[in-house]
């Protein structure tokens, strides 16, 4: 009997072998990763993404512990009004945004309870109340969650301004509004500026960058 051996010509091999590497070096990849997200999600921190366009999504919140003390309150009232617990750590966000968790309205939701500043003078009241009026703006922002923070800043007259201009949020609207807002009522003398980047625009009612600087209270948007 004859056994006939058929050399593997050179270029395959080394080409069998470079896949077979890369192979390897995937699977080390994955693993690493998976270590890396572990890590995270022991860290404390609150998982959230702004998605461009409106929806939530996976990221990390970095909020201050003060901030983290209230998550049992956000969520009991995020029950209590029927809001998905998903939006906990938009809120949580939110609220470092308003008040890095610190004084008795830290929600800042005074003047969408009585009308002015100063009225609120309990945390739990606030959440309470910032809870349900994020509720509302979500709803009448037919969820986009961009337009929703910038009306939780500006009120609900953002939303029916960006109703009649497009249907969507855009920092350009924002701008816009504030600018709006602000010759109508500089008169009165309590309005200013509280980003100097607004001042050329003359957008100095509230916070045209609102939605935005929340946003960065996350990974990414």
């Amino acid at each position: 009997m004859h056994i006939v051996l058929q050399l593997i010509p050179k270029k395959y091999l080394i080409g069998g072998v470079l896949a077979l590497v890369g192979l390897i070096g995937l699977v080390l990849m994955g693993a690493v990763i998976n270590l890396v997200g572990g890590l995270e999600s022991d860290s404390g921190q609150e998982d959230v993404t702004i998605i461009e366009g409106g929806g939530i999504g996976a990221g990390t919140a970095n909020v201050s512990p003060q901030v983290q003390q209230y998550q049992p309150l956000l969520e009991k009232y995020a029950s209590k009004h029927g809001l998905d617990p998903s939006y906990v750590p938009i809120m949580m966000a939110l609220m470092m945004q308003e008040s890095a968790g610190r004084g008795n309205d830290p929600m800042q939701s005074s003047e969408s309870y009585c009308g002015e500043v100063g009225c609120i003078t309990s945390p739990e009241l606030s959440i309470d109340q910032g809870v349900s009026h994020f509720k509302s703006v979500l709803q009448k922002s037919n969820y986009d969650i961009k337009l929703t923070l910038q009306s939780y800043n500006f009120g609900p007259g953002f939303i029916n301004f960006v109703m009649k201009n497009g249907g969507h949020y855009t920092k350009e609207l924002a701008i816009q509004f504030s600018q709006q807002q602000y010759q109508k009522l500089k008169h009165t003398g309590i309005y200013r500026c509280v980003r100097q980047e607004m001042v050329p625009y003359g957008a100095c009612y509230g916070d045209a960058a609102y939605s935005d600087a929340v946003g960065r209270q996350t990974m990414s948007v």
